[in-house]
């Protein structure tokens, strides 16, 4: 690991590559839990480890809150040689968790699903870790959750969790920015955090953010997810679309020094419905990689047209026609109109 207590792997920059060689080193043992597992490799990785003597563990979330599962295949070819395989634990409505434990003395800590797009299509991020207290505790939780047994996920843990702290620790993240807050995230909907980061914003904060359009937002989050993002611009804070990637990253960088990655969106269900875990960072290494990487994503990206009719369009152009519930007046020309940009035009 060069030395450091931590790595960051950038999606789809570095692959699949780095995952699978891990995944080979095992030696003893492999925790997995993983809420998409579908790509074929590591299923040959996971295997291979399991005929070579690795204890391998593994939990995948039994379907989408819509019923839909798409882990059965994997289920499947994992339990016919063999390897340990568990449903999630149901005490959570989705375990969105992404993490992997080898030998109780590394733990990827990721946004990335284990499906092919995630290292080819989307932009996503992985921490690995082989600090003793981070890979103790991603075991520990683990295990809690393969015994369907209660885990403590207060403020007084390392890492960020939810259910539990994860509304509280990202608010404080947010709380404790001086200059600058760039953010990555699918979904901004959870009141608490938008309060933060507008907030923010006001004692004068430079914050970004990128973030899905509203055509990509399921049916029943449209809503909350126009709506969060209009509030937040609204008083200023940019935000914008990335172009040629789907964002999938859950990523938070303040003032170029400290940045938390991990797998929860910024929505009231990951906080407190669904097991999600992330991790804190201020590896100069790290931080370094995610400031370039945020920059260049910026670059190629466009400002939302988060007017009436700017949405309108945007929707109608995807096929989308489920605006409603936001109460849009696309003909008349309003201030919301007036002072946003159109959704080709740049902000550096």
């Amino acid at each position: 690991m060069n030395n450091w207590a931590r790595k960051l792997f950038v999606m789809p920059e570095d692959g699949i590559a780095p995952l699978v060689s891990t995944i080979e080193g095992a030696q003893n043992s492999l925790e997995i839990k993983m809420f998409l597992f579908t790509e074929p490799r590591l299923v040959e990785a996971v295997i291979a480890a399991h005929r070579r003597g690795v204890k391998a563990r593994v939990m995948l979330n039994p379907a989408r809150r819509s019923g839909e599962s798409e882990n059965a295949e994997t289920r499947g070819l994992l339990t016919a040689v063999g390897v340990e395989v568990k449903d999630t634990h149901p005490a959570y409505q989705v375990t969105h968790e992404k993490s992997l434990v080898i030998d109780r003395r590394l733990a990827w800590i990721k946004s990335l699903n284990w499906a092919s797009k995630n290292f080819t299509k989307t932009r996503d991020y992985a921490v690995m870790t082989a600090d003793p207290r981070e890979v103790q505790e991603v075991s520990d939780c683990f295990n809690a959750d393969w015994d369907r047994a209660d885990f403590d996920t207060e403020m007084n843990t390392r890492l960020i969790w939810c259910p539990g702290n994860g509304r509280a620790k990202i608010a404080r993240f947010i709380d404790e920015a001086k200059h600058s807050l760039y953010l990555q995230n699918e979904r901004y909907q959870d009141l608490t955090i938008i309060e933060h980061l507008v907030r923010a914003m006001r004692r004068g904060v430079h914050v970004r953010l990128l973030s899905l359009p509203p055509h990509s937002l399921k049916e029943k989050k449209v809503f909350e997810g126009v709506n969060g993002l209009r509030i937040m611009h609204d008083v200023g804070i940019k935000i914008h679309k990335l172009k040629g990637l789907r964002l999938h990253g859950k990523m938070l960088l303040a003032d170029g020094k400290r940045a938390i990655v991990g797998s929860m969106n910024l929505a009231p269900g990951s906080f407190d419905e669904r097991r999600e875990l992330a991790i804190e960072v201020s590896d100069d290494h790290i931080i370094k990689r995610l400031e370039h990487t945020f920059v260049q994503d910026w670059d190629h990206s466009y400002r939302m047209n988060l007017s009436d009719r700017g949405i309108v369009k945007e929707m109608e152009k995807h096929g989308r026609h489920d605006l409603g519930s936001l109460a849009l007046e696309p003909e008349v020309k309003t201030p919301r109109d007036g002072d946003r940009e159109s959704d080709l035009e740049k902000d550096h």
